[in-house]
């Protein structure tokens, strides 16, 4: 059998679709899901983050963004106190109190998050009723919400998920009998730009994005609302526009020359775009991701390389790097696999490739070490270890902090994964 996809990309026998996957559950190596801020606060941009928790979560926030001592980030930490963990001062007191202070000096927030966290779940306090308690005090100047960002049972991006998912509920109905489409998850504004311009080229004319730039402008949802997921780490947000009546529309993830133009495809055939006012819209685009994408080929071109969990990213970008540059992906590893939303993706791996969800880092790391890929894309606390060990790293992080989705950042993206290879040639004695 034969599977093709609407960009017109063909894997056998269905590539990886009916793999066994690999279900590991031990120790993990993951940023908990508070890093989610760093991109979150400079995309809503009267929106304010507060994490209820330790110092320990304040500085992981501080060196994440690398803020400096005289910037006012959009996002801080109220402290849990020893004497808030001994009972002597009630927590929710407390918290009402730094909430108060906060929109007192920043009349400017219009939507603040209270973020959860390891320390705040241990002690159960309630963030929820604390939200709906302050959206009551703080009515008409600002809304307050709450998600968990605790690392416990999450990885980081998860945290984008569960605060994409708690504004759902918020929305306002879209009672238009007119179809919209919504793009669901962070991008850089840069690069939503890119997106909204060719979708206006299509002749789609009512684009939503979620999340918006400010408060004020987030999306309408109903029956009529198609989305894109432009993340595939967003699965409790799709689940909750889904049960508000939208309607997903199932594409590969924009990544590259095919899977960009697979994700725009998708949207064009929805919303009744000609397939010919289609292919000459996304032709210059195309061609310039495929020319990009060939400046660094001769570097991949056949070199094997493996992915360790870290962000949901490692199923697409092991699709883009397989069928536009012909890496061979030895393991593909993902915190979480959600077989429906990467359908597509999996159908496109060369089959053999070995799928595991989850982790358990001493068993992965056997296998990485027998299997010795050219490349392998895991976190910062075991990159050092491997490159002491003469195996090239590649850091996954890097892979959510940098521009990589669409046309225009297809070269960057291919340039990402050459770059450890060109430095380990270079440093080759």
């Amino acid at each position: 059998m034969t599977v093709v996809s609407a960009s017109g990309l063909a894997s056998e026998l269905a590539g990886c679709t009916t793999s066994p996957v690999l279900r590991e559950r031990g120790q993990r190596e993951v940023f908990c899901g508070l890093t989610g801020i760093i991109w979150l606060h400079r995309k809503v941009q009267d929106a304010f983050f507060l994490v209820v928790g330790s110092r320990t979560c304040a500085h992981l926030l501080q060196s994440a963004a690398g803020v400096m001592v005289f910037a006012e980030p959009r996002f801080g930490t109220a402290i849990i106190e020893e004497r808030d963990l001994a009972g002597m001062a009630d927590c929710n007191d407390e918290l009402d109190r730094v909430v108060d202070r906060l929109l007192a000096r920043r009349p400017d927030i219009k939507l603040l998050f209270l973020v959860g966290s390891c320390p705040s779940e241990v002690i159960k306090l309630d963030l929820s009723r604390a939200a709906a308690r302050l959206s009551v005090k703080h009515a008409g100047m600002t809304k307050v919400l709450n998600y968990s960002g605790s690392g416990i049972e999450t990885t980081f991006t998860e945290g984008e998920d569960a605060c994409l998912a708690a504004l759902v509920p918020d929305l306002a109905a879209d009672t238009s009998d007119t179809p919209s489409l919504m793009i669901v998850g962070t991008l850089p504004d840069v690069v939503e730009d890119q997106f909204l311009r060719l979708f206006a080229q299509l002749g789609i004319t009512t684009v939503h994005a979620l999340p918006a730039r400010n408060a004020g402008a987030m999306p309408p949802v109903g029956p009529n609302t198609r989305f894109l997921m432009a993340q595939p780490f967003l699965g409790e947000t799709a689940r909750a526009l889904q049960d508000r009546g939208a309607q997903r529309i199932d594409a590969l993830f924009p990544f590259g020359a095919e899977g960009t133009t697979s994700w725009l495809h998708a949207a064009a055939s929805v919303f009744g775009i000609d397939e010919m006012h289609f292919r000459r819209t996304v032709a210059p685009g195309r061609e310039r991701a495929k020319r990009a994408i060939d400046h660094a080929r001769a570097r991949l071109e056949g070199k094997r390389i493996t992915f360790l969990p870290d962000s949901q990213l490692e199923v697409p970008l092991a699709r883009f790097l397989a069928t536009e540059l012909g890496m061979i992906p030895v393991e593909v590893g993902t915190p979480y696999l959600h077989r429906r939303h990467l359908a597509q993706e999996l159908a496109l791996l060369p089959p053999g490739t070995v799928i595991s969800e989850g982790q358990d880092v001493d068993r992965q790391l056997d296998r990485v070490r027998a299997a010795r890929p050219d490349l392998t894309v895991c976190g910062l606390g075991l990159a050092n270890p491997l490159e002491a060990e003469g195996l090239t790293t590649k850091w996954a992080i890097e892979l959510v902090f940098s521009p990589i989705h669409g046309f225009d950042q297809a070269g960057d993206l291919a340039e990402l994964f050459a770059r450890p290879l060109r430095r380990r040639d270079v440093l080759k004695v």
